[in-house]
């Protein structure tokens, strides 16, 4: 159906495209649904050790999986933080992706993880890292004739600590600013492996790459947390009608220098036991 109608819109779980259709920021000639398409739907557990999210997997399926949980627990901390109970339940992580809003949560997570995304068409597949897929404000990298299929994520097997924070006006509400970490810790309590991931605070979801090289071989401090946070002032951060682009940073920078903090008090946590 794609390949053969114009101007046709993907309808997942509804809860970004509804309200876009509401106020008429879209207004496509063709709405599919793919809700019955089972094959797109479940978490899979691969033999590689990656997990394989099918793309119309909902928000609370991906939240409330007790073997994903054991795996990757930063997601069911992150999602407490999307929307409310009812928009999870029919909200997709396909979705999500999709829309791309800068203030959601699952494509930071999904860049703080290095995740891969299957895309397909009639004539074939392709792979696309999560760091290819933002190519403009809310325009992910997908031709039109294109689905997203799969989301593929290798978790850490290295015990790690992990945070997920979040500012908003409400509960509920777009993050003004969040930050996602992994720390992994040696038998020294040294950092030797770190994730950092933003949102709310550019076009899409940010790695802080430099940072997190600044982190490794060191032991945590609050000197070190809040020199690292001072690359977010290097981001051009979106203003809108309630917040500024500093306030942004400002609020992201507080939030990381907590987030390690508490990243690296879970890591060592979990190294000890």
């Amino acid at each position: 159906m794609l390949a053969s109608l114009d101007d046709a819109k993907i309808l997942a779980g509804g809860q970004s495209l509804g309200p876009m259709l509401n106020f008429r920021y879209v207004m496509p000639e063709n709405l599919i649904d793919i809700n019955r398409l089972t094959d797109l739907q479940g978490i899979h557990f691969e033999s590689d050790g990656s997990v394989r999210i099918a793309a119309m997997t909902r928000q609370y399926q991906i939240e409330q999986d007790d073997q994903l949980h054991e795996r990757l627990p930063i997601f069911r901390e992150a999602l407490r933080w999307v929307g409310h109970y009812a928009t999870r339940n029919r909200g997709t992580i396909g979705g999500s992706l999709s829309h791309l809003d800068p203030a959601a949560e699952l494509p930071g997570l999904c860049a703080l993880l290095d995740a891969k995304l299957r895309i397909k068409t009639e004539a074939g597949e392709r792979l696309l890292s999560i760091h290819d897929w933002t190519v403009g404000f809310m325009q992910p990298g997908i031709e039109e004739q294109e689905l997203l299929t799969d989301i593929i994520i290798h978790p850490w097997v290295e015990p790690h600590g992990f945070a997920f924070l979040e500012m908003s006006r409400q509960h509920g509400a777009f993050a003004i600013a969040g930050v996602a970490c992994l720390l992994a810790v040696d038998d020294k309590n040294l950092i030797s492996k770190a994730a950092i991931s933003l949102i709310g605070v550019a076009n899409g979801a940010v790695r802080l790459r430099d940072a997190e090289n600044q982190l490794l071989g060191q032991s945590f401090s609050h000197d070190l947390a809040e020199g690292v946070s001072q690359i977010i002032d290097e981001l051009d951060a979106p203003a809108d009608a309630h917040h500024s682009g500093v306030f942004r940073k400002r609020t992201a920078k507080t939030l990381c220098v907590r987030a390690l903090h508490q990243a690296y008090t879970h890591a060592i946590q979990r190294r000890s036991h």
